[in-house]
């Protein structure tokens, strides 16, 4: 079994996505005192899941493609504009 790492809960919180990558259990304190614990579920090299995952978004995004008969310019394009009205918005409410 791995060694169980001991970290302080604002150190957690702070590089969570550290933590959330390791093989390792971690045991989360607050005052030394240990309040709960982090134990991964995956086994998995971090780069293989990614790369999983983002494999597995591109095609998800393929299919609503397809599904909609959009091309990706035309999502771009829609992404751009609803930016814009949003940073428009943003700024008429400061």
């Amino acid at each position: 079994m791995d060694t169980i790492i001991k970290v302080g809960i604002r150190e957690f919180r702070e590089h969570l996505q550290q933590y959330l990558t390791t093989t390792s259990p971690v045991a989360v304190t607050r005052h030394g005192e240990t309040i709960g614990f982090y134990i991964p579920a995956r086994h998995q090299h971090p780069d293989k899941l990614q790369l999983a995952t983002l494999k597995q978004a591109a095609e998800d995004l393929e299919r609503l493609l397809d599904k909609h008969k959009l091309t990706e310019d035309e999502l771009f394009a829609e992404f751009r504009t609803l930016r814009k009205h949003a940073k428009d918005k943003k700024k008429k409410n400061t």
